[in-house]
Parts: structure tokens; sequence; C-alpha cells
């Protein structure tokens, strides 16, 4: 089973969760907080943020099929039939539905954060756990505030599994989304100089993670990249609150050890030991990083008491998502090239791990590596190091060219021989006619950046000449 029934929600019990009051009865069968995709049945909750106030499209959602609106005033604009449940405030009655749905549900709740690799670990538990039993899952990265209750709130009581991704920016914000949560297991993929411009050192960035265990339940498991740095100071912290720590790496104490990994493009074979015992299975994603996620998600299985060998038959036909590794073949009329799109974030860690994988491709036809960067965001002070030393790790992924968007990756295209030197642009969409030009048959090209560098527009900009090979793509907008 891949889903329970769906959420239901009455108009009493979410007023009763959340302190509101109800203008007349309704039952809803999910939660949202976009008036754009809104399903009908679905209570809309108007959101009030700096630049937005959804109370300005509650007849939107209403029209749109929303079952009722979660409001902190009714605007004069809203019919006085609509059905309403007005709380105090929004955000917090979204907490409050949060709280709510994860009290009736006797799903068991993992939770997993991390540098890296969150998104990828949580998709990979969603599909290995839907072998054990229906599965709950954040939808794509709803991590924050505001994802954490919107995934709880459509938690279905009679879910089995529950994945709750849970990202930061800032210390405190983990311990108030893992107390929210309650994880039966908690899950660090890594710790790493991610969004290090909002904390001192990673030391800091460590301890903030750690707070993963504050809202953990009795008995509850942590799961640790055992090769980690900070193992033992995450190791320390969540052995004041669990029952069991799981280790996963290459270490010979790791519980889930990585033996070792055959690298082939959509068919890579892992060897690992799970307490001594043996496992072989192929992985669809390609990358180390990926089978490093892997070796996570079977230490959340073994915690559970599943069986490892029905999991990893999932993991097969597991490929990377849209803007975290996955491959496109590409036609710009000079034959086929390799598109590899993982344009959605970067920091030190994810970039040196897509650029070893590009290192690992097979360009075809004499074909060469090419890569195009953008600019790592929210490292600090220390940003101009952290780009400037990527040059190590193109030189040894044998990139023969590399081209660079925005100001930090000045510093790499500095450090770079004058060989790997492509193009440079201040704005992503002013390096695509250059790339596109650069491009020949049979290279393989790596897209990445920070997503406020916006990477992804190169992509879609990739895959929109491959579909019209004589069109050139000129933009200049910023």
């Amino acid at each position: 089973m891949a889903s329970a029934d769906t959420v239901s929600w009455t108009g009493d019990y979410a007023a009763k969760v959340t302190g509101g009051w109800i203008t007349h009865p309704w039952l809803a069968n999910g939660v949202s907080i976009d008036s754009r995709t809104v399903a009908s049945g679905e209570l809309f909750v108007a959101l009030v943020g700096d630049r937005f106030d959804g109370h300005d499209y509650i007849n939107a959602a209403l029209k749109a099929g929303a079952a009722a609106a979660m409001v902190s005033r009714v605007p004069d604009a809203v019919e006085m039939e609509a059905p309403l449940l007005v709380v105090p405030n929004t955000q917090t009655g979204l907490s409050a539905l949060g709280a709510g749905g994860r009290a009736r549900s006797r799903a068991q709740v993992v939770g997993v954060t991390g540098s890296v690799g969150k998104t990828g670990t949580k998709e990979m538990l969603r599909l290995t756990l839907s072998a054990f039993g229906s599965v709950h899952a954040s939808v794509r990265s709803y991590n924050n505030a505001i994802g954490v209750p919107l995934t709880l709130a459509n938690l279905p009581e009679e879910s089995d599994y529950a994945v709750v991704e849970i990202g930061m920016n800032h210390s405190g914000e983990i311990a108030a989304l893992s107390e929210l949560s309650r994880p039966h297991v908690a899950v660090v993929t890594t710790v790493a100089a991610a969004h290090l411009g909002n904390f001192n050192n990673v030391d800091e960035i460590a301890s903030a993670k750690a707070e993963i265990f504050v809202g953990i339940e009795p008995g509850g498991i942590a799961v640790l990249n055992r090769d980690n740095p900070f193992f033992r100071q995450l190791r320390s912290a969540a052995e004041i609150s669990v029952e069991q720590v799981i280790g996963f790496g290459c270490a010979t104490d790791a519980t889930i050890r990585l033996i070792k990994y055959d690298a082939s493009p959509g068919c890579n074979t892992l060897t690992v030991e799970i307490e001594g015992n043996p496992l072989v299975y192929q992985l669809g994603a390609d990358g180390l990083h990926w089978a490093c996620n892997s070796l996570a998600v079977l230490g959340v299985i073994h915690g559970f008491g599943e069986n490892t060998h029905t999991a990893v038959r999932c993991l097969a036909g597991f490929q990377g998502m849209q803007g975290r590794g996955v491959r496109h073949s590409i036609n710009l009329g000079d034959g086929e090239i390799e598109l590899i799109d993982d344009s959605y974030n970067a920091n030190p860690v994810s970039m040196c791990a897509a650029l070893e994988l590009l290192g690992t491709s097979r360009p075809k036809h004499s074909g060469r590596r090419i890569a195009v960067l953008g600019d790592m965001l929210e490292l600090g002070s220390g940003e101009g190091a952290f780009h400037a030393k990527l040059a190590d790790n193109v030189a040894a992924a044998n990139v023969d060219l590399t081209f660079t968007v925005g100001n930090r990756m000045l510093h790499l295209r500095d450090a770079l021989s004058s060989v790997r030197r492509g193009g440079h642009a201040e704005f992503a969409s002013q390096i695509i006619t250059p790339v596109i030009f650069a491009l020949g048959r049979g290279d393989v090209v790596l897209v990445k950046g920070s997503q406020g560098s916006g990477m992804s527009g190169v992509v879609d900009a990739l895959l929109q000449a491959s579909d019209d090979p004589d069109m050139v793509i000129v933009d200049n907008s910023h």
C-alpha cells in the first residue's frame, strides 16, 4: 500500500484543537495553504506573510471547491454563508491542526533532517516503507514551520508510517518541529556547511540538527551518519532521549556498513553488512551520495524490525528527482547530450557530490564533461574560500569546461586553470545561450547551484531547446 484513506476534519474537531469557532458546520478531506492548488473538499488556511495575505483569496479558494477556510478575520467580500473556522492567528492555527493530526494518528513517525539529502532520503523511505504498510510523507520539500504542520494536518489516522522532513535556517527551529511531529525514529543524514551564514561555525549547525531528538517518543531510535565528523556529538545528544543509536556509513563499527559500491548509470550495486549480515542490492539513483542516503533508509527499516531484503527490492527503480540528479537525454541538433539536473539547491558538500557524479559519467563519441555552476548561498564570511576550493573537485572530476554564474562563483573561476574555464555570467539567464552554443554531441553537462541562483532556468531552457533544436534562447532578464 502506498497511502491510507484520505484525512478527515470536521469543523467541530478543527475548532476544538485550534481554539477557534465555526460559522457553519463543514467536513474537509484535507488541508491546503494555496488557493491556486486547493482541491475540492479541502480546508483552505489563509496564512499571512510579509508580501501576501491569504484572506484576499478566500473567495477564490471556496469557488475552487474548498470545504471551508480558516481565517483570523472575515473580509467584507466574503459572504455571510461562507463556511469558516475563525482563529486568532492562522499560522498558530495551522500548527494546532498539525498537532491534532499527529495526536490522533497511529503511525510510526520518522523525522528526517540533515544538511543535505533530506528530501531524497524522505522519498526513499516513502518508497521502501510502502512495502510494509500505508505511508504518508511530506510533499516536495515542505520542511519548515509551515510545511511540517501542513504535513501532519494531512496525516490520515490509519497510516502505518509517516515520514516528516524537518529543515531549519536558525537554531531552535528543529526543536519546535520535533516537538510537533514527535518522531519514533530520528534521522540525521549528515552535518555540513549549509546555511552557515546564520551560524558561527559548523559545530553550531550540528547542535541545531541535534534538536531533532528533543521531541522523540520514548523508546525512540536515532539513525546517524557514522562517517560524519560530528557523529559523536550527535550520538551524545541522542543518547539523552533515545533507546538505540544506529550508525550508517563505511566505518567498521557502523551498524549499516557499506562494503562495496559499484557505480553503473541507472543500476548501481551496493554490498552492505547489517550487524555483520551481508546484503547486496541495486539502486537506480546514481552517485555515492544517493548510496549513503540508502544506508540511512536501511537503518530505519532495521530499527523498525522490518525485512531489509524486502525493502531493498524497492530501490532498484528509485531514480534521482527533478533538480536532484535526474538525467535527461537532449538533442541540440548535433547529436545526443546527457543533462544531469541537480539545480534545486547547493552547498559545498552537495556540490562536491555532484561533481564527483559528473566525474564518473562516460561521455560518448569523444564528448566532454561540462559543468554549469551557480552561486552557493548562505555560506557566511567564508563563502569565497568555499567557492574557490571547488576548483580541486572540478580537476579531480576531469571536467573539461566549467561555466559559472554569479559573483560568488568568480572565486571558482579565478581558481580554475584557463583551459577549464567556460563563460561567466552574473545571472543564470545570461549563461543559457553560451552553454547551448558550446554543447556538442556526446557531452555530459551538469547544472547545479543554490535555488536562489536560478539554475533551474538553465535546465528548463536546455530541455526546451532540445524540443526545438533550431531555437536560440536569449534572455537578458534578471
